[in-house]
């Protein structure tokens, strides 16, 4: 079906003679097929937005409807590849026409042409549901792609095939209840917009190791979680993603980079290749896809990213995996939406956001969770999404951040003056939090004792002391503190300088074990403890001053072996020198 374009205003299209047509059918546009997606529908008049430049395009131009809603191309192939808003594969598309993508171009998301070996796990007359698993590919040396049933489909394997197969070829026949045969491939394609089924949702109640201490410890976030890390511009926003994808604990990351700097995601491009899996010494692109939506493309393309991103990684919980989500960021797919909506001359709602901007950002992040996967063998998978959050100014009162803080459930808020004092990661402390605290603590307790979140809390009471005490200390300065209160001030320096803040270019310090992140807090609030202990008969500026003093700020650099004993050795040095002041008493 086909009708004529009425209307151009930049990446919206209007158009005619379309009376069958569906809300969210793609369409191809004009003679060099733009690819679009109709917003909404009224009588026979389609509003398009285009994921393509759309110069050169006018009235009287053709439009052609797929009748297909914005789907993915979800099997093997996934991993290790570089796609755009829409889920074309850049480096083929690069192949084809050169540096610059040309518009139009049509190239599947998945190579047609490379073989897999394809492991049958199912037998002929055996019955399976949506979500059985009826064979297995080693896609990458990291990752086992399992071939699922799709998810509303259900009957007995006819026949099933063992051998190497392109993702189009058939694996499996299947006869469903009125005896239909079905020929299975490794492809499924499903709707952006439509978020996968699962059998179950539970409460996240494992933390996601991200090896960052002012994350694990202080703000914590569950596998299945939602975070945001807002901040301005230079603050570090795309550092902490980028330190997440690398070392968090989980077995797939996507990464979503949507409207920031191409340099940016050039980083990223270059970078992830070369960096080696901690968990396994593989490439960390083996268990990575990159979606790239950079400024200066597409802006429509930008609001699909998101979509696409979230699908590919439902796709991969449903096998049972850990995903993460990493956007950055929502704040650019927001003005993407705010663009189209302009464009549609909707009534604007607060600084010009259209008024559903709320129910988006929630859609997106209410499809993370821990679920129970479809199908038989009870397996069960997780999405973290995490959203980088651009505020203008800095500002987290503008309307993304607030509706983005309803949200989520994790809150790190960056801060561009830790930045500018070096101080990374740049996550204040005083504005942050996590909503996980409560639920994760058995996990932390059972793991590590009780001790783990009482180190915590009390880290946690001695910085925000420390922020009441800096009031005083501006106005009369530090020499008119109290000994005890001096106390506080140089614990929570230790806690800043020598726990929260981390060196990423350093291999010991660009990483944290719970156990180091636990024996390097304790350690030092033992520091604290003891030198409470002798408070009123040792000289305050000695006990600052002991040689083990300089060793717990470099304790840090332990390699994570040799953690256990040298922590020992650290603390029982200290413990005999403060000892010594006091023994000493307070004139001397």
């Amino acid at each position: 079906m086909s009708g004529i374009i009425t209307k151009v205003s930049g990446p919206l299209v209007v158009a005619e003679g379309l009376a069958d047509a569906n809300v969210s059918d793609v369409v191809r546009v004009g003679s060099q097929r733009l690819i679009g997606e109709i917003l909404n529908m009224s009588g026979d008049s389609a509003s398009i937005q285009v994921y393509e430049e759309t110069s050169g395009l006018g009235p009287g131009a053709e439009v052609e409807t797929t009748g297909l809603p914005l789907s993915v191309e979800l099997g093997p192939g996934m991993l290790e590849n570089i796609y755009d808003g829409i889920q074309r594969p850049l480096p083929e598309i690069r192949a084809l026409t050169g540096e610059c993508i040309a518009r139009g171009v049509q190239v599947p998301a998945l190579n047609r042409e490379k073989k897999w070996q394809f492991t049958p796990a199912v037998e002929p007359g055996a019955f399976v549901a949506g979500g059985d698993v009826i064979g297995t590919v080693q896609e990458t040396s990291a990752i086992l792609h399992k071939i699922m049933v799709p998810p509303r489909m259900k009957g007995t394997i006819k026949s099933v095939e063992s051998g190497e197969f392109t993702v189009e070829q058939t694996v499996a026949v299947l006869t469903d209840e009125k005896g239909v045969d079905h020929e299975l491939n490794m492809i499924q394609r499903w709707p952006v917009r439509v978020p996968r089924p699962y059998s179950a949702k539970h409460t996240p109640n494992r933390p996601m190791n991200s090896g960052q201490r002012i994350i694990d410890t202080l703000f914590p976030i569950a596998k299945g979680g939602t975070a945001a890390v807002p901040g301005p511009f230079g603050s570090g926003k795309t550092v902490v993603q980028h330190q997440l994808a690398k070392w968090s604990d989980v077995d797939i990351v996507v990464y979503i980079g949507c409207g920031e700097r191409g340099n940016e995601m050039t980083d990223v491009l270059m970078e992830f290749p070369e960096l080696t899996d901690p968990r396994n010494g593989e490439p960390l692109m083996k268990r990575t896809v990159l979606i790239a939506n950079t400024s200066d493309m597409p802006v429509a393309a930008r609001e699909a990213s998101i979509y696409t991103g979230i699908t590919i990684a439902e796709y991969f919980r449903d096998m049972g995996y850990d995903v993460a989500v990493l956007a950055d960021s929502t704040s650019r797919w927001a003005e993407a939406l705010r663009e189209m909506s302009g464009r549609l001359e909707e009534m604007p709602g607060e600084e010009g956001y259209p008024a559903y901007l709320a129910s988006r950002l929630a859609q997106f992040y209410e499809r993370a969770g821990v679920v129970e996967c479809l199908g038989s063998d009870e397996r069960r998978g997780s999405v973290t999404a995490i959203g980088a959050v651009s505020p203008p100014g800095g500002d987290t009162s503008e309307p993304v951040s607030q509706a983005t803080m309803r949200i989520v459930k994790v809150f790190w808020a960056l801060d561009s003056s830790l930045a500018y004092a070096r101080h990374f990661p740049a996550i204040n402390w005083l504005t942050s939090y996590s909503l996980y605290v409560d639920t994760l603590r058995p996990w932390y307790e059972g793991e590590f004792g009780e001790k783990y979140m009482a180190n915590r809390d009390k880290a946690m009471h001695v910085l925000q002391e420390e922020a009441e005490l800096q009031e005083i200390v501006r106005l009369v300065g530090q020499d008119a503190l109290s000994p005890a209160d001096r106390l506080t001030m140089e614990t929570a320096k230790m806690i800043r300088e020598d726990f929260l803040q981390q060196n990423a270019f350093i291999e010991e310090d660009a990483y944290s074990s719970y156990f180091k992140q636990f024996r390097l807090l304790d350690m030092v609030l033992e520091y604290d403890a003891a030198c409470r202990a002798v408070i009123g008969t040792a000289d305050v500026n000695k006990l600052f001053n002991i040689p083990a003093r300089e060793r717990i700020g470099r304790a840090k650099m332990v390699e994570q072996d040799k953690v256990a004993a040298t922590f020992d050795e650290i603390i029982a040095e200290m413990k005999t020198e403060i000892q010594a002041v006091a023994e000493g008493g307070e004139d001397e």
